[in-house]
Formats: structure tokens, C-alpha cells, sequence
């Protein structure tokens, strides 16, 4: 479960690392993230944490405030929709257009399954990271409730879209090579466990696989996509084996 407070006082990273350590040591905290510039402090936990704990433990940093009232389950977890095909058309209309155009390729060029994978995985990534830069700020927020290395790093968030766009236009130029297929399944393999941790606590919080544009709730779905680019990715290292 993730809880939001709003904690004044902080005015820089050192404030931050401090609250955030102080925070963490709550019972059941699980891991704390202090977002500075909004004075935000997102909290990991299995059970619902009270504004009262974390006021008890900043009592003694008096500089550190909590704002009573202000107490919330993320707002993504909040103004998620239900689980339904209605909710996740958006990526399946995205996978159905990559499966024609996939197709359509392989067959007019004579590339036969080599080729069609190889242009469902660029155009994959490239469509994946376009909506992640639609919003980078959103889509980092929202992937550091879940990925681990963005949970520990919080610049990753920022970078990972710049490591699917690089993936995107390997594969366009590249092909299935043993580099870009490794690549591939290192990124999307390690981004596949913080997705299947989140769905196994049953985690309601939102994807961020479309960046922020579309409100799409973490599922087995989610999985679904990260394990099949994996497996896609072990495809192409077969001739090399």
C-alpha cells in the first residue's frame, strides 16, 4: 500500500535524505520517497500508515512538519479505474496496430518470423517511450512506486524511457543481434520483478508502461507485456546458441 503525507521544512536533499530516513524508521515502512520540490513523501508499507506515526517520529526534527488532514492513499491508486478490456483497449489497440504492421512487413519483404519480430520490437519500444516522454516527470513518479532500481535511484525514472528508445531504434536498424537482444531482456527481464512484486501485494497503483497518459491500472497484464519481450528477446538469441 502507498500513503502520501505533505511534511513542510524540507528546503534541500539533506532535508530530505533526513525525513526520509526518520520515516522509514516507522514500523512496517517499508521504503520512503521524498518528492523535495513538492514537499510530498510517498510511503511503501503493507498496512495503511497513520498521520499520527509519522508526526511521532519527526516530533523530535522539529524543524519537520506534518500537515494534519493531508493523509491520502496515492491519488493514482485512488482514481484507478476497474480491470476490464474497456480499460486496457488503449494497449491492446496499440498491440493489435504493431501486429498488422508487423505482419504486413514480414510478408511483403519475405523476412518470414525473423523479420516480423524484429519490427514488432522496434516499433514496440518506440511507441512505448514516445508516451513516457509525453510526461517524464509523471511517468517517473509513477514507475518509482514499483521498479526497484527507481526506487533506490530516483533519476532512473528518467532515464529508463532514453534506454526504450535506444532498444527501439536498435532493433529497427540493428536486428535481433546477441548485443541488442541481451540488452533487451536485462532491462525488461529486471523491470518485469518490481512489476510481479507489485501485482503479488496486490499493490493498487498505476502502470506507468504508457507513461501517464493513460490511467491503466497494474495487472497481470503489465506482466504479461515485460515477460513476453523478454521471451521474444530469448527468440532471437537462439540461432547463437
Amino acid at each position: 500500500m502507498i500513503s502520501s503525507f505533505h511534511v513542510t521544512g524540507m528546503t534541500c536533499s539533506g532535508c530530505a535524505a533526513k525525513v526520509k530516513w526518520v520515516i522509514q524508521s516507522v514500523s512496517d515502512v517499508e521504503s520512503a520517497e521524498v518528492m523535495l520540490q513538492d514537499g510530498i513523501v510517498h510511503v511503501q508499507s503493507p498496512r495503511k500508515i497513520q498521520e499520527e506515526e509519522v508526526a511521532t517520529a519527526l516530533a523530535p526534527h522539529t524543524k519537520y512538519t506534518v500537515l494534519a488532514s493531508h493523509q491520502v492513499t496515492a491519488t493514482k491508486e485512488v482514481n484507478l479505474p476497474s480491470k476490464s478490456v474497456t480499460t486496457y483497449w488503449p494497449l491492446i489497440l496499440i498491440g493489435l496496430f504493431l501486429l498488422s504492421i508487423s505482419t504486413g512487413i514480414s510478408w511483403q519483404q519475405g523476412g518470414g518470423m525473423t523479420l516480423w519480430m524484429e519490427v514488432f520490437m522496434g516499433g514496440f519500444f518506440l511507441v512505448f517511450s514516445f508516451f513516457k516522454f509525453l510526461d517524464l516527470p509523471g511517468f517517473a513518479r509513477s514507475y518509482r512506486s514499483y521498479d526497484l532500481l527507481a526506487r533506490a535511484v530516483p533519476s532512473y525514472g528518467y532515464i529508463y524511457p532514453f534506454l526504450e528508445l535506444a532498444l527501439g531504434v536498435a532493433w529497427t536498424f540493428l536486428g535481433g543481434t546477441w548485443g541488442v537482444a541481451i540488452a533487451t531482456i536485462a532491462l525488461m527481464g529486471f523491470s518485469a520483478i518490481g512489476v510481479i512484486l507489485a501485482v503479488v501485494r496486490k499493490t493498487d497503483i498505476q502502470c506507468a508502461c504508457l507513461g501517464t497518459v493513460f490511467n491503466l491500472p497494474m495487472s497481470t497484464v503489465t506482466i504479461v507485456e515485460d515477460v513476453l519481450m523478454v521471451l521474444m528477446a530469448i527468440t532471437a538469441l537462439i540461432p547463437f546458441t
